[in-house]
């Protein structure tokens, strides 16, 4: 156990004796314990393989190569659409955690050797998410504005496609974008 993750067990109300019984089951299985995010992270020859994290309506382990995890009862679970490697699996009370304690530890042992092989989560391409028509047509507009756009790196390029492809109204999302087009041509992504 790593103290300066203590506080977050400390502090959890509605959670505690959830994520305190996760940690220990996680501890168990040989992993490093850090404090990432503000959360308790487990770690593999420095790489992150799974994060505990508690919400309103439940507590979660986060296996951060998740995709790749067989799945073999099926608990595991993609939280958006958006997402593509990580996968939760969620837990509402202490009795689903013991009894599925033997469970959880064979999930997590197959994170660790999914580390072990070097396994890489097949991402998708900038160019494979959509791109609203409202900032193509801006792009094909403002030849400025597309080198721009084009120059920011692959994840600041998706962080954009994705805010403005979510508005369900066009109206919003040329909001958006025109809300946007200072951090585009100063090559600064949504959250710098």
């Amino acid at each position: 156990m790593n103290p300066k993750v203590d506080f977050y067990f400390a502090k959890a109300e509605k959670w505690q004796k959830e994520v305190e019984k996760l940690r220990t089951m996680i501890l168990d299985c040989g992993l490093t314990e850090e404090l990432k995010w503000g959360k308790p992270c487990y770690i593999f020859n420095g790489t992150n393989v799974v994060l505990i994290h508690d919400f309103k309506e439940y507590c979660a382990l986060l296996f951060f190569k998740g995709a790749l995890l067989k799945d073999a009862n099926g608990i595991l679970i993609q939280q958006t659409d958006n997402v593509q490697a990580a996968r939760q699996m969620r837990f509402t009370d202490l009795n689903q955690i013991t009894e599925l304690k033997a469970v959880i530890k064979a999930y997590v042992y197959e994170a660790i050797e999914v580390e072990k092989a070097g396994l890489k989560v097949p991402l998708k391409k900038t160019r494979e998410f959509a791109m609203p028509d409202e900032f193509k047509n801006k792009l094909d507009a403002d030849v400025a504005l597309k080198k721009a756009f084009e120059a920011l790196t692959p994840g600041r390029q998706r962080g954009y496609l994705l805010h403005f492809s979510t508005a369900k109204q066009a109206k919003t999302r040329e909001a958006r974008i025109e809300n946007n087009i200072s951090r585009i041509m100063s090559g600064k992504g949504l959250e710098d």
